[in-house]
């Protein structure tokens, strides 16, 4: 078939490369505009933009998907089908209606279960031990159509968001291509999700990843993983944000007894206190400074007094 393939972060390269090596043939590549990046905040293209030029292929940057323009640019195209991995924008009706086999969307959850941006974080955050994959025919009601394909993939004990999704990217990509292979075929049928099971994955901010040190050990564990990499957990320090990396949620049972936020340096270990027993931390990066094991950082701080987080 013939595809016009919309992705915008890294996430979505292996879906682009496994097309790009299919029977299939990439038109054009259609992608969120160039915007500020990385520390200097430079504006970049991003990662599916790229990798399309490198590929010699037509990439896309429409501000608006409904921009007249942008339409009769796709019309022209004329796709058979236009693949669909976390291009980071609602595809209007207009849009929907233009390829003559629709819009096939991958999801990383096992829908209905994360509708919606952040489906791995919830999935990590809410301590689900099963995940996986999903390909669905784009409608206009979010993450909402009709079933292609689903994999499913375990959450291991240490996953990060940052982990789990890559382990997703790279399968995902693979029941893409033997979903749009089923669809050329005429041998792959969509079902309609059930009506049970859903839920909801809206982005997880900043603000919503600040660390709450009264939760239990494994929620806090839960909410550091989720956020790890993006947007990354935190907490405060004497008045300026503390981030942090993944923590060991079983720390000893009869270990210290410290108040939720107190923090206790031992001699290879540092552990703060939660609503439960407390966490062992990883590594922390103050403002303005580098990363460092939490060992290191505590050897840092100013004596005379205990420490506090939150």
């Amino acid at each position: 078939m013939r595809l016009v393939f919309a992705g915008t972060p890294q996430t979505a390269v292996p879906s682009l490369d496994a097309l790009l090596a299919s029977r299939h043939e990439v038109a054009a590549v259609l992608t969120r505009p160039d915007a500020p990046a990385g520390r200097g905040r430079h504006v970049e293209s991003s990662p599916v933009a790229r990798r399309a030029t490198e590929a010699g292929l037509e990439v896309l940057t429409p501000a608006r998907v409904r921009d007249p323009q942008f339409l009769d640019r796709l019309r022209q195209i004329a796709p058979d089908c236009a693949p669909l991995v976390a291009y980071g924008a609602l595809i209007p009706q207009t849009a929907l209606d233009i390829p003559a086999r629709g819009w096939v969307n991958l999801h990383f959850s096992v829908l209905p279960a994360w509708r919606g941006a952040a489906p791995v974080q919830h999935t990590i955050l809410h301590g689900d031990d099963v995940t996986g994959a999903t390909t669905f025919q784009l409608v206009a009601e979010l993450d909402a159509g009709p079933v292609y394909g689903v994999l499913t993939e375990p959450v291991r004990p240490a996953d990060t968001a940052g982990d789990l999704l890559d382990r997703l990217a790279h399968s995902g990509a693979q029941l893409l291509v033997a979903t749009l292979d089923g669809i050329e075929a005429g041998t792959l049928e969509a079902i309609p999700q059930p009506a049970e099971g859903v839920s909801f994955a809206p982005k997880i901010t900043p603000a919503d990843a600040r660390v709450d040190w009264k939760l239990p050990a494994h929620a806090v564990d839960r909410l550091i993983r989720a956020c790890t990499p993006e947007p990354g957990a935190w907490t405060e320090h004497d008045g300026a944000r503390l981030k942090l990396g993944p923590v060991s949620p079983d720390g000893p049972a009869d270990g210290p007894d410290l108040a939720p936020g107190e923090v206790l340096a031992a001699k290879h270990d540092v552990f703060v206190g939660t609503g439960s027993r407390p966490v062992r931390l990883g590594e922390v990066q103050a403002e303005g400074k580098r990363r460092m094991t939490a060992s290191d950082w505590a050897r840092g701080l100013r004596s005379g007094g205990p420490v506090r987080l939150g």
